[in-house]
């Protein structure tokens, strides 16, 4: 009889070092991220941004019209937010980040060549719509790259990065702009600025995009239109196809044909826009982070604006308020970078950094002297690290298949609400100095605050 021998106990899996090094990153996950940071940085490096005011003074245009122009520029963003969002999920987000660029570019290009009302409305429309494109697809397209990847954890990390790489990228551009106009003039700042968003277009589609624009869920989109629109397209398709081999059949027929393709594509962009707005209503969580992402990027947003106007209410030469603005925007890269360290805080420990920040900002512009300008850029460190971190809860709590147009929904609150803060601003200081309508304005992060706080971690 042959007895077996025993096996050996399994020997204990080897406990990892604590000083080894992290594993290394997915060849993937690097190549997405250098493109991303490439393309926020060319995005951002226009030579125009700190001169197209002052070019459209020279050539004519007084307070009014330009006044006129960014308001034509924002509502132009705030139409194309959501439409462009509910596109980029059905057909390709890549191309929504390529196209976006693009159309920038032409705006600027009228700018210098025909200098005039009409080619700078024309082109304030053709940037806000080619920002309105970028914005909402570019989140979708980054989250679900890193999260095919293994690497969602990432997002915010990346993100923040991305925002900081572009706000280095308006500083190098602006620190440029000055020299380049002296040698070449309004013809060579136009040149370059359409040169970095034709290069950005470029890299914009070089983007990874491996995603299937899915069809709409059954819970939230009513499959049976889906599948009915899918079947039209394909019986349109037949048609088209026995069209084709008949030619004697008659313009009525094809008509009917691509009558039938419009209303398949205009099913499915409903089917799509209804499963965004269904998982706002349905989850909760979606909705807490769609409104958190709302307040903590408009409020902060709108009174970047208003920053040199409270630098020259403390005295300051004029020479000198650019270098306490850029006080107040070396604390919103900061906040950028932040943004890894800043995910493993606990929602408390958010909450009080955001109420810290907001009695930073408060303090700091009440004080009336230059000084001051490191808690104002204090505070809006906080608010840049709470808005990066917001978008990032807002594309974890996303399940659905229509992330950029939730995405773009929530872009969408931010731009409205950012004007009603622009209008707040301008109600308050009528009656108010800049300082206290800063601090005033800073009072709904203390509401942000008791909303993180309370948050489920």
């Amino acid at each position: 009889m042959l007895v077996t021998p025993p096996c050996p106990p399994p020997s204990p899996e080897p406990s990892p070092d604590p000083n080894s090094s992290p594993a290394p990153l997915d060849p993937g996950v690097r190549r997405l991220e250098r493109t991303l940071y490439l393309y926020a940085g060319l995005e951002d490096f226009v030579l125009l941004y700190p001169l197209y005011a002052l070019l459209f003074a020279e050539h004519g245009l007084d307070t009014a019209e330009i006044s006129s122009l960014f308001a034509l520029w924002s509502l132009t963003a705030l139409l194309v937010e959501v439409p462009s969002g509910v596109w980029a999920d059905i057909v390709s987000r890549r191309l929504m980040t390529a196209v976006g660029p693009l159309l920038t570019a032409a705006g600027f290009a009228l700018w210098v060549l025909f200098p005039s009302y009409g080619a700078y409305a024309a082109g304030f429309a053709l940037w806000g719509v080619g920002g309105g494109l970028r914005s909402g697809a570019m989140e979708a397209l980054v989250h679900d790259e890193l999260e095919r990847l293994g690497a969602a954890s990432r997002y915010a990390r990346v993100m923040g990065r991305a925002a900081a790489v572009s706000m280095a990228s308006t500083a190098a551009a602006t620190a440029v702009a000055a020299p380049a106009f002296a040698r070449g003039g309004e013809l060579l700042v136009g040149a370059a600025s359409v040169t970095a968003c034709l290069l950005c277009a470029a890299v914009g589609a070089a983007l990874p995009e491996h995603r299937v624009p899915a069809e709409p869920r059954a819970k939230s989109a009513k499959p049976a239109k889906s599948v009915k629109s899918a079947e039209s397209l394909k019986s349109a398709d037949s048609a088209q196809s026995a069209n084709s081999a008949k030619p004697a059949e008659s313009a009525k027929s094809v008509k009917s044909v691509k009558s039938v393709k419009r209303r398949a594509v205009r099913g499915t962009y409903a089917a799509t826009l209804r499963a965004g707005l269904a998982e706002v209503r349905g989850s909760s969580r979606v909705r807490h982070a769609l409104l958190l992402s709302v307040v903590a990027g408009s409020v902060w947003g709108a009174l970047d604006e208003y920053v040199p106007l409270l630098a020259a209410a403390t005295g300051a030469a004029t020479a000198t308020v650019p270098l306490l603005v850029l006080v107040v925007w070396v604390g919103v890269t900061l906040g950028s970078l932040l943004a890894g360290p800043g995910e493993r805080l606990s929602g408390r420990a958010l909450g009080a950094a955001v109420a810290s920040g907001a009695a930073a900002l408060a303090v700091g512009a009440l004080s009336g002297g230059p000084g001051g300008f490191v808690l104002v850029g204090a505070g809006f460190l906080v608010f840049q690290l709470t808005d990066v971190l917001a978008d990032a809860r807002l594309q974890g709590a996303i399940t659905g298949p229509s992330r950029a147009t939730v995405t773009s929904l929530a872009g969408l609150g931010t731009g409205l609400t950012t004007l009603l803060v622009y209008g707040a601003y301008a109600g308050l200081s009528a009656h108010a100095s800049h300082g206290t309508v800063f601090a005033l304005l800073g009072l709904p992060y203390l509401a942000v605050a008791v909303a993180l706080g309370r948050a489920r971690t």
